[in-house]
């Protein structure tokens, strides 16, 4: 069912002029969240893909040009009013330079700012504009080909400029899907190695009997079939990068072979005694947690600690959400394919899209949008309905810090209830259905996390 309710951040300092305004528009039939300084406006934004923002100009901390070039910068379709109590032409100019569509001068009545914010829907539904692209693929925003902005994609970044140029031997952990293979990529480009070859292997795609063969190379009758010599995975990547991907799913034998490389950087082919060197960047990668399997035994500790010399993990999709209007815009410039130039997406789909868990990580954000694409059909706007169906089903959560009471009040026990069975979904959701772990992360015991779920969802 499409969402046609306007989400609005309203931001003012002032609580009772805040209230007072918050209250009307939501009589209006706008869905209002209130934030009460600048720094809260654009945590919300990070959070939430609103339709509105209505911001005060003057605010102490960050003020409302830089709310309004916040809202932009990451949602070009928002339309962003700003309301200055000082009514120059010269703070007006400053803001629609900045992004905002329109403004109000204090004081002002609600039937002024009712037909600003009309006025600013018709402009937006007849003008569907591209300015994704100019404002948020930004070089400071990538990595070569990694794209992010969040905290957690910060300080990433900041360890991929560390470590890209040094020869150490790089250890990538994540869930499948967040991209290990694009970012080992991205350091051997910004390496000592990027004019030589960069070579990957996935090890769990190739039968055990053929891995070997295929990393080390074999010679001519090594095993039926061998009609030839050929050189592996390793000595194609000489005074390049390897890249070994799944290296979980080695056998042990492999394993020892494996660390022979790394110790001695020297092999021999399958069926050969001579011993050939190499020079090489190894770059391993992994969705298991291999601490855990060398505990159990089923990893080798020695190989782990030659692998797991620089550890670099990747954050699930789910933990980086303000990401996703980042990488939407990325994959649309790739995958336009004959679409209009100016294909922009809905704020609804983008809340759709933001709610989501993505299981499947980037991997599977990029195949929503390719679907998107494909199902839009030369519009020039990706909507709700051309998401998945289980993406277009995500509920959408704003979270409010000052709920508006209406007058005839409200269940209170059911509006917490709500509150704490979306926290607890959430928190499963996180930790992949595990009632230890997101007890843990509710700081909760796994018995009162378990006694939650059976009052919250008595029908399961």
């Amino acid at each position: 069912m499409p969402d046609t309710t306007k989400h609005l951040l309203l931001v003012e300092d002032e609580a009772p002029l805040r209230q007072a305004i918050a209250e009307q528009l939501s009589d209006r039939g706008y869905h209002v969240e209130q934030a009460e300084s600048g720094e809260a406006a654009i945590a919300r934004l990070a959070d939430f893909a609103f339709d509105i923002i209505i911001t005060d100009l003057r605010l102490p901390g960050v003020d409302g040009s830089a709310v309004i070039e916040a809202a932009v910068a990451r949602y070009p379709d928002i339309i962003a009013i700003v309301v200055t109590g000082y009514g120059t032409v010269k703070d007006a100019v400053e803001a629609i330079k900045r992004g905002a569509s329109d403004f109000v001068s204090k004081p002002f009545q609600i039937d002024e700012l009712l037909h600003v914010l009309g006025s600013s829907l018709e402009q937006r539904r007849l003008k569907s504009e591209n300015a994704y692209l100019r404002s948020q693929l930004e070089e400071r925003y990538r990595f070569e080909g990694v794209v992010g902005k969040s905290r957690p994609m910060a300080r990433l970044f900041q360890l991929l400029e560390t470590v890209a140029p040094t020869n150490s031997t790089i250890l990538i952990t994540g869930e499948t899907g967040t991209g290990k293979e694009v970012v080992a990529r991205a350091i051997h480009l910004n390496g000592p190695r990027r004019m030589h070859r960069f070579v990957a292997l996935n090890c769990s795609a190739i039968p055990e009997t053929l891995l070997e063969a295929e990393l080390f190379g074999h010679v001519r009758g090594a095993f039926t079939g061998a009609v030839g010599n050929r050189q592996g995975r390793l000595e194609q990547a000489h005074k390049g990068t390897v890249f070994l991907d799944e290296v979980g799913t080695m056998s042990s034998a492999l394993q020892m072979k494996l660390l022979r490389v790394l110790q001695e950087r020297e092999f021999e082919r399958v069926g050969d005694s001579h011993t050939t060197k190499v020079d090489v960047r190894v770059i391993a990668a992994t969705n298991s947690d291999l601490a855990r399997m060398v505990a159990e035994g089923q990893f080798r500790e020695d190989l782990f600690y030659r692998l797991n010399v620089i550890p670099v993990h990747l954050p699930p999709l789910r933990e980086r959400k303000e990401d996703i209007p980042l990488l939407v815009q990325h994959f649309l410039a790739i995958l336009r394919n004959g679409a209009p130039a100016s294909l922009t997406v809905s704020q609804e789909a983008m809340r759709r899209l933001m709610s989501f868990s993505w299981p499947g990580n980037v991997r599977q954000l990029e195949n929503a949008v390719e679907r998107a694409v494909a199902l839009s059909a030369g519009r020039t706007q990706i909507d709700a309905g051309d998401l998945p169906t289980e993406v277009q089903n995500a509920q959408v959560t704003a979270l409010t810090t000052a709920v508006t009471l209406p007058e005839d009040g409200l269940d209170l026990d059911a509006f917490i209830a709500d509150i704490e069975r979306d926290l607890i979904q959430r928190s499963l959701e996180r930790t992949g259905g595990n009632k230890g772990k997101a007890a843990r992360l509710l700081n909760l015991k796994r018995t009162t996390l378990v006694e939650k779920l059976k009052r919250l969802s008595p029908q399961e």
